[in-house]
């Protein structure tokens, strides 16, 4: 299965605090470590470890971030031909604070990634036609997210936007998009007014034309809604390490199965498997191998049974 990303790729730093500060809070913090991140990075990583072959499609500046991200994805295996090195700009990081139960709360400044432009998407257009799935996020502007849907329907090929950062979106992007992926604070901002909850909101998105909605709702697990109907699936009990990786494993869970040709129901519960074991591990390229996630799956199920 091969797949495209389009997408941000940043350095995080990390800081272990223990807690989250609020406005006008002053936190120390315990310890601080730099990785590699970014949205679209996280989920390429991720989709490489569940077997898929993966060609990014993204910006980092030319400075010596940009050279360790691109020195991580030669060490994971992700194909790297259509990220470009922007002279003169600083590549994008994020800082990361993660408290004692794991939660955190992230800052982003985009870098080369916020210059990344339908120019870049062009360049890339053998990688999105011939990709049996093309992912998507938010941290890059939307008219290069745009040009990146248009090329990838016109040759046929699935596409999942992963809607994060939340931002108001065309029903004409809406209505290209096989699976929407969102939490349940972005479903609400995407819906608008009349969105009382994630069932609400997800409803509504159906409505202007994803091809299928998935919520994830944390501890609370997921909810899916497309033609067919609703599906909640279930989260798993887990020590919580550090929950940064997680949102961004489940997306890529979910586009693997659909690059696979797998339902959407099917591939959400692979991705549930695989933000389970992701939030035990700390950073946020934590997700696991497609081997441990089907492992930890069948476990549960003689569990359950």
């Amino acid at each position: 299965m091969r797949a495209t990303v389009v997408g941000s790729i940043h350095l995080d730093w990390t800081l272990r605090v223990p807690a989250l500060p609020r406005p006008g809070d002053t936190v120390l913090a315990g310890s601080r470590t730099t990785s590699p991140g970014g949205k679209g990075a996280n989920q390429a990583v991720t989709l490489r470890r569940l077997g898929a072959e993966v060609e990014m499609v993204g910006a980092v500046g030319s400075d010596e971030a940009g050279a360790e991200l691109l020195a991580n994805f030669d060490a994971v295996g992700v194909g790297r031909a259509h990220v470009r090195v922007v002279d003169g700009e600083p590549s994008g990081i994020a800082i990361v604070a993660v408290d004692a139960t794991g939660d955190n709360g992230i800052l982003v400044a985009p870098g080369a990634s916020g210059g990344l432009a339908p120019a870049d998407v062009a360049a890339a257009e053998p990688a999105l036609r011939g990709a049996d799935v093309v992912l998507l996020q938010l941290e890059v502007p939307l008219e290069t997210v745009s040009a990146a849907v248009d090329a990838a329907r016109a040759a046929g090929v699935p596409v999942v936007l992963n809607a994060a950062p939340a931002r108001p979106l065309p029903d004409a992007l809406l209505a290209a998009l096989d699976v929407l992926v969102v939490n349940e604070r972005e479903a609400l901002a995407l819906a608008g007014e009349g969105a009382a909850d994630a069932e609400s909101a997800a409803a509504a998105l159906l409505a202007r034309g994803a091809g299928a909605v998935v919520v994830t709702l944390g501890a609370d697990g997921a909810l899916v809604l497309d033609a067919a109907g609703r599906t909640a699936i279930p989260a798993h009990r887990v020590e919580v390490v550090d929950t940064t990786g997680a949102g961004d494993a489940f997306v890529a869970a979910i586009a693997a199965g659909v690059g696979a040709g797998r339902d959407v129901r099917d591939s959400a519960l692979l991705a549930s498997a695989a933000a389970a074991l992701a939030v035990q591990r700390p950073g946020a390229q934590s997700a696991p191998t497609l081997a441990e996630a089907q492992a930890f799956l069948a476990a549960r199920e003689r569990t359950a049974g």
